[in-house]
């Protein structure tokens, strides 16, 4: 028998966390701890080993990214997940360069999530996937634009001057859904 593992799903939408914790327990022998905040996460005390992170990117009060390598250095877990619902190649790769394993676009199926957490082990093993679609217009657009708004760190107005574009415009393509889902 194997010893018992946990699970720390850290967002801030509770009803998600309680879901999802009642799923891990019902279809796994994985312990799930829940925090709204991953600076709470950080105070915690795993009496068990920390199997995986599930961390959500983007939090009322917290970015989940700010805690990526803090937590991969207080809980050394096999897997760290960032989860989001405004996924970017942009954002995938500040999370991954941070210590991330995985980064998941919002919603996710629970069966995927578990594939995602049971690959511990298959690090080594190289699979072949099928050559990806070109990227469309909106999609090289969308992209373009999360990169020049994370190196301004999420400044609208810094990042509407550096494209060359008024500040409301860009707030409007921001807030329609990413091109990249469809």
């Amino acid at each position: 028998m194997t010893a018992p593992s946990l699970i720390l799903l850290i967002d801030d939408d509770e009803q998600y966390t309680r879901v999802l914790k009642r799923r891990f327990e019902q279809h796994t022998n994985l312990q799930v701890q829940c925090f709204t905040r991953a600076s709470e996460a950080l105070q915690f005390s795993a009496n068990v080993p920390v199997s995986g992170i599930l961390l959500d990117m983007m939090m009322q009060e917290e970015t989940g990214l700010d805690f990526v390598e803090p937590l991969q250095a207080r809980f050394s877990p096999v897997h760290l997940i960032v989860m989001t619902g405004y996924a970017s190649i942009a954002t995938t790769v500040t999370a991954m360069k941070r210590g991330a394993t995985d980064y998941v676009a919002k919603p996710i199926t629970f069966k995927a999530l578990l594939a995602k957490l049971a690959l511990s082990n298959e690090s080594n093993t190289v699979t072949q996937s099928p050559a990806p679609a070109p990227l469309t217009t909106a999609q090289i657009e969308w992209e373009h634009i999360q990169r020049v708004l994370t190196d301004n760190q999420g400044n609208i107005s810094r990042t509407a001057e550096a494209l060359g574009m008024h500040r409301r415009s860009l707030q409007r393509k921001l807030q329609k859904h990413s091109p990249l889902k469809q």
